[in-house]
């Protein structure tokens, strides 16, 4: 793990850096607007070009190596925070200098997932790929409940333009770290396919989507996770006004609910780490999800006070970083390693379109409908009104509650899937031998899967289907004397 570890401590301190300045900039719009909107408006320049960018990222990152994907990404916000240092310094920031630098670090941002996705398995051995998830999942963690704390501090004692020169150093160490370390297996770009020019990037970003819904196995799971992200993003939309409106406006009980979100993601990031995960990944990621949506969404919508809040909601942080980190390993041994940048471009895209969308629908009808249906005890409440209670924000308690219990509909439902279930068993694990051949064939299952074609062919001849020889290693993915052919090390 030592050479990941180096790279992940790297990140760690740009994510922390990143927060930091992210705070910063919030402060100074409020300061400088004094209005929700523009805050609001803040949010998402920096989060719509990270999702909207990153399927063409993705793309990208199959051109280049792995370490220039990941320096790039970094050397991208290294040259915008610079660029903000020099305005800051020689006459100040205007507002719109500030949503356009925050459109421009979240286009870099796009870059950082799947290139991370794509570098990790060429850091670590096979058996660690749910460990280092789950760090650079605690990272964020870190970097979420540090960040703005430490902001507040540096805004009111050393002012923008420390924080700006410091988030400089962080990316500076975050560049330094990839130069050290040295990928197993980084060749260089992707071999231009045989017989013709590349594709244009749009038209490989579209391959990226096309792959996950090219197998029934991966196709399932990444549905399941979709949904279940939608429903839970709708339910966490409701949380900080529904904590607000519940404890009388205190701001003391947000902090708390917030801080427990942070250390929960921490602790559970460290515990996989230090436990590696489960040995059934798809398994034990829908379990998680059940249990996430059991603890941060019904209990947090029944609990009725700070303590029950903070202590539901840490539990359901504390399965996130497991649930996100099988994703993930899951994807980096079953997609074959020139695909990471594509396919790991096309899961951010899948799996955080539903935010703002989710963000944008669940306003209005707390406002609007559940609410005013909570107060009246109509419609719905007729039968939650007993279960989340009266006064305000039992309406937002209903929303969480409601959205808790589709996650875990969805979670059960994927267990009766066998594509998902088994995935580990019918989607055999890519080699670096099948990598290439593993995609030649769009129209054709991958061994193993329940949906595949039977093979007509001998396994001599180049026009046949892949074959589990080839293709995938059908050994147990937990022995450690399990031969490999590079260094493998999951939102």
């Amino acid at each position: 793990m030592g050479p990941f570890m180096l790279v992940w401590s790297g990140q760690a301190i740009s994510l922390v850096g990143n927060s930091v300045l992210r705070f910063a900039f919030v402060f100074e719009t409020w300061s400088a607007t004094g209005r929700a909107t523009a805050l609001t408006t803040l949010s998402l320049c920096a989060l719509l070009p990270q999702v909207l960018l990153s399927p063409l990222a993705g793309a990208f990152v199959d051109r280049v190596s792995r370490r220039t994907a990941l320096q790039l990404a970094d050397g991208g916000g290294l040259l915008i925070v610079a660029l903000l240092s020099l305005l800051h310094f020689t006459g100040g920031l205007h507002t719109w200098e500030v949503y356009a630098a925050v459109m421009l670090l979240g286009s870099a941002a796009a870059f950082q997932f799947p290139a991370l996705g794509a570098s990790v398995p060429l850091l670590v051995e096979k058996g660690q790929l749910q460990r280092a998830n789950s760090l650079l999942a605690s990272a964020k963690s870190t970097a979420d409940v540090g960040g703005p704390a430490l902001g507040g501090l540096l805004v009111a004692f050393s002012g923008l333009g420390f924080i700006l020169v410091a988030d400089l150093v962080s990316f500076a160490l975050a560049l330094a770290a990839i130069r050290i370390v040295r990928m197993r297996g980084d060749d260089g770009p992707a071999r231009k396919p045989a017989g013709g020019p590349r594709k244009k990037l749009v038209a490989e970003a579209v391959e990226g989507m096309r792959f996950l819904f090219r197998y029934p196995s991966l196709r399932d799971l990444m549905l399941a996770f979709c949904v279940v992200n939608l429903v839970m993003v709708f339910g966490f939309a409701a949380v900080q006004p529904m904590v607000l409106a519940r404890s009388g406006g205190e701001t003391t009980a947000l902090a708390s609910v917030n801080t427990a979100i942070g250390v929960g993601g921490v602790a559970g990031g460290l515990l996989m780490a230090a436990w590696s995960g489960p040995k059934n990944r798809a398994r034990g990621m829908l379990l998680g999800i059940i249990g996430m949506c059991l603890s941060a969404q019904v209990a947090m919508a029944l609990a009725g006070g700070v303590v029950g809040w903070c202590a539901a909601i840490l539990v359901g942080a504390a399965l996130m970083p497991m649930i996100n980190g099988t994703m993930q390993a899951i994807v980096q041994t079953k997609v074959p390693q020139d695909w990471h940048g594509r396919v790991f471009g096309a899961v951010m895209f899948l799996s955080q379109i539903s935010v703002p969308l989710a963000t944008a629908v669940s306003g209005p009808l707390a406002d609007h409908v559940f609410e005013p249906q909570a107060a009246d005890g109509t419609g719905i409440f007729v039968v939650l009104g007993p279960l989340v209670g009266e006064g305000p924000g039992s309406g937002m308690a209903a929303m969480l509650l409601i959205a808790g219990l589709c996650g875990i509909a969805v979670g059960v439902l994927s267990m009766t899937r066998r594509t998902v279930r088994e995935i580990d068993s019918l989607l055999p694990d890519i080699d670096a031998e099948g990598a290439e051949e593993s995609v030649a064939h769009d129209d054709s299952g991958r061994p193993g899967d329940p949906e595949a074609p039977e093979n007509p062919g001998s396994p001599g001849d180049p026009d046949t289907p892949d074959t589990p020889g080839n293709l995938g290693n059908l050994g147990n993915p937990e022995n450690p004397e399990n031969p490999e052919n590079k260094a493998l090390v999951e939102g």
